[in-house]
């Protein structure tokens, strides 16, 4: 075996990884420009219609996303109207974020775009799963 095989780019997970999730992300985009959104916002968006309302510290965790790179996503997604964020009146140190009734809205519109992305990788609901369950287990082990 070539002692240099384990350093080439096609034998790299993390590439691979990477490479799959940009294609990905690339695919989101014309469906959500629709709806004038960015795929992080949209990311954000996901985790706000599964809990209404949740801490800023909260969101970062779920997304694994640094208060420097999520501050800016809310910001505009307040400016779009489609959250609200105040302080916790028992914990002035805490940023609780809302939805608004415009994103409620907004979330019936929306439902269809995981199926429309299902489409486009030519996978069934099934085969994208048992894909997202095993990078959800990497994602564990390396937590």
């Amino acid at each position: 075996m070539d002692r240099y095989e384990n350093i080439k780019l096609d034998n790299q997970l993390c590439f691979s990884l990477y490479a799959a999730s940009r294609e990905i992300i690339k695919l989101y985009k014309p469906l959500l420009d629709k709806y004038n959104l960015t795929y992080t916002q949209y990311v954000a968006m996901l985790v706000l219609w599964e809990e209404e309302k949740i801490t800023f510290k909260q969101i970062g965790q779920k997304l694994h996303l640094d208060s420097g790179t999520l501050t800016p996503v809310l910001k505009k997604l307040e400016g779009m109207e489609l959250i609200k964020r105040y302080r916790d009146v028992k914990d002035d140190r805490s940023v609780i974020v809302e939805l608004t009734q415009k994103a409620r809205l907004l979330k019936d519109e929306i439902v269809e775009v995981p199926h429309q992305i299902y489409c486009k990788v030519g996978a069934t609901e099934g085969e994208i799963k048992k894909i997202k369950i095993a990078v959800d287990e990497l994602l564990n082990r390396i937590k």
